[in-house]
Parts: C-alpha cells; structure tokens; sequence
C-alpha cells in the first residue's frame, strides 16, 4: 500500500478551504504561506453513528405491550429501514453514510466502496448519486413582497448548567421573550459549535445508502480494516484502513434514578470516547409558555449545537474549559426541581469519537514542493442517547420484554424532523407559542 497523511480536521465546505486549514495545523505560518496547495481528486466523507435510547431496534411494533416503542416512533425510529442520513436522523441502532466526489468526473452516477470482511457487508457497497429534482417554476406575473405574519413571542427561557444534585449559586439565567432586545438574545445563546461538512446527498456524489443498495448495518459489524473507492475518474490509489478509534461506537447504556429530588445519570464508558456532553430541554411545570434548558457544561452553555460530530481540536479546547465531560466521567446530577412539577424534558447524551483525516501522497516537507493530493477522505464517529429525563430506558425494556418483531411485522410510522413533536426546535416552538 502507498503511503498516505494524517491530517488536522479539515472543513470540507471547500477542498481548497480544506487545506488550506490543514497546512496550518501541519506547519509553519510562513511554509503555509508559501507551499502550493491543490485540491484533492476524489474526496470521500464517512459519518459513524451509534444511536441508543429511544426507537431502539427489538422493541417491537406501535400496537405491542412496550411502551418505548411509541416513544420510539415519536423519535422517528424503528422500521428496519436504511436510507441515507440516518448519521443524523436519531434513530436506535448503527448508521453508516458515505459520499464520494471525483473532480475528473463532476457527474459521476456510481462508485464502490470495497469493504473489509468484519462489516458483514462485504465485498462492497454500492454508492449512487441522487438524482436532480425537477420543481415547478413559480406562478408568472407575481412580484408581490410576502410580509411575514410575525407575533413577538411573550414565552420565558431558564438555562441551567452544571452537573449537580442542587441548583448553583447565580443560576438559573432567565430571558423574557417578550421585552429582551438582540443583545439580551445574544448573551443568553451561548452555543459552541465545530461541526463541518461531512457526508452529504448531492447530484454528481454518490452515497451510500441508496434505493438499489439499503442494508442494514449489522448490530455485529466492524469498520476496521481496508476500504477503498473505485468508479469512473476515481484515483486508482484510493486505498486506506480504518482502525479500531474510527470504528462503531457502543450504545450508550444510560441509566437513570431519583435521588433527593435531583435525577441521577449514570452510563457506561466508551472505550474510543473523546469526551461526553449532556443535554435536557422541556417545558417548565405545566406552563405552556416557559421553556427550561440545562447542560453538563461548567461554563453557561445552552447545547444546541453540540449534539452533533465536532472537530478533534474543538473538543479538545472545550474539555480545558470544561464545557464537556472527561471520557474517564460515568455520571452526572440533573439539579432538583428545575424543570419544576410534572415538567416534561428531553435528555440527549453524546460521546465524541475522534475524527480522521487522510491524504495521499504526504505532504512535501519542502516548502518550495507543491502538493498535489490525489484523494481525501473525512472519517466522523459519534454514540448519541435519546431519553425522557427520569425513564431510565434499560429498565423499561427489561420490563416490557424487549422482544424483537417478526419479520412480517409492519414497521412503525416514521415521521419527519418537521412533523416530530419532540424534535428540540418543534418543541421551543410550542412552548413560546412561535
């Protein structure tokens, strides 16, 4: 096998942005500045996702006795259904998306993905461009300016932070929607976020899964061994080896009981985890207008933009500051009374895995040497958990059986992130009444 780099997180919003990035991670400001630096051939980006929780797999159909199968509906799982963007979709199980790109054929219908032995998938998976949608222009003879029918929202927001059975000296912070000016809004949305381009559906990059190639991820598969690409105007040399800290995460085995008022967490450790980050969201007792967020941040963070892949470097500062949980953390405290009497939340949980970057050929060390990358690939690993803050999901399985449907069974309905109610923007929305 030729010999290929390891890059620093690049961005994938454009290949020249990309490396342009690398190089100042990879050396000097001054070589930076001076080295030639062209766009990879091919570009590949593999999303890893392992998510637990809600929806998860063998919980049986909507009309059984288990009463984590509605729930897992309601979260758009279930249904033994692969299809792309399930990396970011929630649903129980193992997620797999990939997308490739070759500049020496921007149309390019089709590819293949040789696959090691270990994923149960082998030899290969086919990857298959979508195709473009055709839309219907809109009515002639219209110029009219749409004024939006907008109501200023009168709804309160409480963030909380912290892991912990009381609540914090200074919390929580509080905005009133209704007299709060963009500063206020501002201040009070302090949401970190690193996430780049990873893989994507578009015309001319084929992805995996498709219509002609859905399986399922098998619950046993590895991703650890050699991959490589093939397909029209694809470099021959496309060839690389993904190891065991790109491979499948674990579920997350999140555990939940009460103790003194407050609710405890407590879940397994990831071997390949990077660090952890905890997130809950609901209404505040049975107000209808009165949204409450709490995080496992030090610092006053409101999570939105965290449960998702970050950058390795990202994670890495955010665990100095204490934004995120070290990996060698098992447990948490949600403060008592928060989300005051009969308050309904969302808890989500992510472990970050490390994040890849390959090339080929290397980097030149010598300035003055352009480098000329023949192909890029962008490899993303995440375990998230989706619960309701004080079910503790292990339990309520074991209670109701867990047993898997037969493969006659109709899959539950799948819903959209549009029409979910307990999607975390769908729910903001109704509760501030927007």
């Amino acid at each position: 096998m030729r010999t290929r780099t390891t890059l620093g997180a690049t961005s994938g919003a454009s290949f020249s942005a990309a490396f342009g990035a690398a190089l100042l991670v990879a050396g000097s400001a001054a070589s930076a500045q001076s080295q030639v630096v062209k766009p990879p051939i091919s570009q590949a980006w593999i999303d890893v996702a392992t998510f637990s929780g809600m929806g998860m797999p063998g919980m049986g159909g909507m009309g059984g006795a288990n009463p984590m199968a509605m729930m897992g509906s309601m979260f758009g799982g279930g249904g033994g259904k692969n299809t792309f963007g399930m990396t970011q979709g929630g649903s129980a199980g193992r997620w797999l998306d990939v997308t490739l790109y070759t500049s020496r054929n921007p149309a390019l219908p089709e590819a293949t993905q040789a696959v090691p032995a270990a994923t149960q998938l082998a030899p290969s998976l086919k990857l298959v461009s979508p195709k473009a949608e055709k839309r219907k222009p809109p009515p002639p003879g219209d110029e009219s300016v749409e004024e939006p029918d907008y109501e200023r929202p009168k709804g309160k927001i409480s963030l909380y932070w912290g892991c912990g059975d009381k609540v914090r000296a200074g919390q929580p912070r509080v905005l009133d929607m209704a007299s709060a000016n963009p500063a206020d809004f501002q201040k009070f949305f302090v949401s970190r976020r690193a996430t780049q381009r990873g893989a994507h559906s578009a015309v001319g990059r084929p992805s995996w899964p498709n219509t002609t190639d859905a399986r399922m991820v098998p619950a046993s598969a590895s991703l650890v061994g050699e991959h490589a690409f093939s397909g029209q105007g694809v470099p021959e040399s496309f060839r690389f080896a993904i190891g065991a800290a790109q491979d499948l995460m674990p579920p997350i085995k999140l555990r939940q009981g009460e103790s003194g008022g407050a609710t405890r967490l407590e879940w397994n450790a990831l071997p390949t985890a990077r660090a952890y980050f905890i997130a809950a969201m609901g209404a505040k007792g049975n107000s209808e207008n009165e949204a409450v967020f709490w995080t496992s941040s030090e610092q006053p963070e409101i999570g939105m933009g965290l449960v998702d892949y970050q950058t390795n470097p990202a994670v890495d500062r955010w665990l100095k500051e204490g934004v995120l949980l070290a990996p060698s953390v098992t447990q948490c405290a949600v403060p008592k009374g928060i989300f005051g009497d009969g308050g309904t939340a969302m808890l989500r949980m992510i472990a970050y895995g490390s994040e890849l970057n390959l090339a080929h050929p290397p980097r030149p060390a010598d300035p003055k040497v352009a480098w000329e990358p023949e192909w890029a690939v962008k490899i993303r690993v995440k375990s998230v958990a989706n619960a309701m803050l004080g079910m503790d999901i292990e339990e309520m399985t074991r209670g109701a059986g867990g047993q898997a449907p037969s493969a006659d069974e109709p899959p539950p309905p799948q819903q959209s992130e549009d029409s979910n109610p307990l999607n975390p923007t769908n729910l903001l929305k109704g509760i501030l009444g927007r």
